[in-house]
């Protein structure tokens, strides 16, 4: 692991999920900084610096709830993919939901995996594709 610094970002409106995600990773030795947005315009803020200080270095992975007020996980992600400045960065969905309609708009937003709640890795060996997106999500944090 190189020295550069590693910020994750997780969006995220259910203060237990958030709490869940922070001791899941903490289980697991992930010290880098999470910075919680409560919905997708509040993330999109704290990306540009806009009545928020601005998150820098960018991060490095979002972890992203779909279902949010103001900003849904899926508007926050059409607005992230427009922009050149953050468009390379992995999104990971977080999600209760099995709506096959969520999967696949996210799933045009390019994002980089779903990883289905609440994350715990006890249940990772009932869910292939959670541990594969929560492996693929772990390799990227640690190439930084």
């Amino acid at each position: 692991m190189t020295d550069n610094k590693v910020n994750i970002l997780l969006v995220e409106d259910d203060y237990l999920d958030i709490m869940n995600v922070e001791r899941e990773l903490k289980k697991i030795n992930i010290e880098h900084p999470i910075h919680v947005a409560r919905n997708g315009r509040e993330a999109l803020n704290m990306l540009r610096g806009e009545g928020a200080p601005k998150i820098t270095p960018a991060p490095s992975v979002i972890l992203l709830d779909i279902n949010m007020p103001k900003m849904n996980g899926i508007e926050f992600l059409t607005e992230l993919r427009r922009e050149p400045e953050f468009s390379h960065i992995p999104v990971f969905i977080m999600t209760t939901s099995n709506e096959e309609t969520d999967r696949m708009a996210a799933q045009r937003l390019n994002v980089s995996g779903y990883i289905v709640k609440p994350l715990s890795f006890d249940s990772f060996e009932k869910s292939h594709s959670s541990l594969d997106s929560f492996s693929l999500f772990l390799d990227l944090i640690k190439l930084k």
